[in-house]
Formats: C-alpha cells, sequence, structure tokens
C-alpha cells in the first residue's frame, strides 16, 4: 500500500499542467487542428470574466465553426484558468481598453446602487445602466485584444511543441523497430 503524500500547491500545479499537455498531445487530429483548439480555448478563457461565463454559450459553435479540436480547446481553456492570466491582467486590460475606447465612465470605482435607484430603470432614467455597462467595457475591449494575441501566439507554441513530439514519437519508433528486426 502507498503512503498517501501530501504534495504542496506548487507542485501540484506543475503536475495538472503537465497531465493537461500530455493530454493535448494525444488529442485526435494534426498539428493545426490541435493548435487551433488550444489557441481558441486559451483565447476565449481571457474574456470569461468579463462576459460573466457567457461566452461558454458559444464555445462549442466556435470551436466547431472554425473546425478545431473540443478536447484541445477544452484543455487550452483549463491552462488558460490554471495559469492565472485573466486576474493578473485585469487591471492592464482596464488601461489598454481605456486607451482604444472613445466612451469615458464616470470614475475609475464601481458605483453601488440601491434597489430604489435601480428601479429608476423602469421610469426611463438609464443613466445607472449606462455607467453599469461602460465600467465593463474597457475591461472587456482589453481583455478580448490580450485574447487575441496569446491565442495567436499560444496557435504557433503548440503547433511547433506538437510538430516536435510527432517527430520524436516517429524517432523512438522506428528505433525500436530497427532493434526489434535485428
Amino acid at each position: 500500500m502507498r503512503p498517501n503524500k501530501k504534495h504542496s500547491f506548487s507542485q501540484r500545479l506543475k503536475r495538472t499542467f503537465r497531465y493537461h499537455f500530455i493530454r493535448l498531445f494525444r488529442s485526435p487530429g494534426g498539428a493545426k487542428k490541435v493548435a487551433r483548439g488550444f489557441a481558441i480555448g486559451f483565447g476565449l478563457e481571457m474574456i470569461v470574466l468579463c462576459t460573466a461565463s457567457l461566452i461558454y454559450l458559444i464555445f462549442y459553435p466556435i470551436v466547431r465553426l472554425s473546425r478545431a479540436s473540443l478536447p484541445a480547446s477544452i484543455i487550452g481553456n483549463i491552462i488558460g484558468k490554471l495559469s492565472f492570466l485573466p486576474i493578473l491582467l485585469l487591471p492592464f486590460a482596464k488601461i489598454i481598453g481605456g486607451w482604444i475606447s472613445p466612451v469615458q465612465t464616470s470614475g475609475n470605482n464601481v458605483q453601488e446602487y440601491s434597489l430604489s435607484e435601480m428601479a429608476s430603470i423602469f421610469t426611463g432614467d438609464f443613466h445607472i445602466l449606462y455607467n453599469i455597462l461602460h465600467s465593463g467595457l474597457h475591461i472587456l475591449i482589453g481583455m478580448t485584444i490580450f485574447g487575441l494575441i496569446l491565442g495567436i501566439a499560444s496557435y504557433f507554441v503548440i503547433y511547433h511543441l506538437y510538430e516536435k513530439r510527432q517527430k520524436n514519437r516517429t524517432k523512438k519508433r522506428s528505433a525500436k523497430h530497427s532493434t526489434s528486426l535485428c
């Protein structure tokens, strides 16, 4: 019987990354299909927080329309979650979104509204709704840009790693096959 060992957080995180990358490289499809799926999953993970997880409603159709690997996109999404990049990039996304978007929000802090103030929406005062939507608009724009950049970069990285892994596997097979014939 194996003793129950406790691993540190960093060891568990490293083992989880390794496990998911092994699963990624064993995903069905060619290098382009797997890399495209990973890039889509990783890129879409950047905007999950901004859209309150509503991006998952169109996750599957996006993957299918782009003819990417669904298992690879799910793994890319998980790797994006484990890397904590969406949380780390939020302040920078707000700055970048503020540079790009011409809409100015009222202040940098999120305002809290009471129920009576929220009821003013029904009377035709949409000022509160305007403030709520535009405070998240800068973050959404910035995170979309980060998602595009990281998705494109991850495509090339995963494509290269997948091809390298396939070459190593074929070398091992041919070496094993040549030794068994001798």
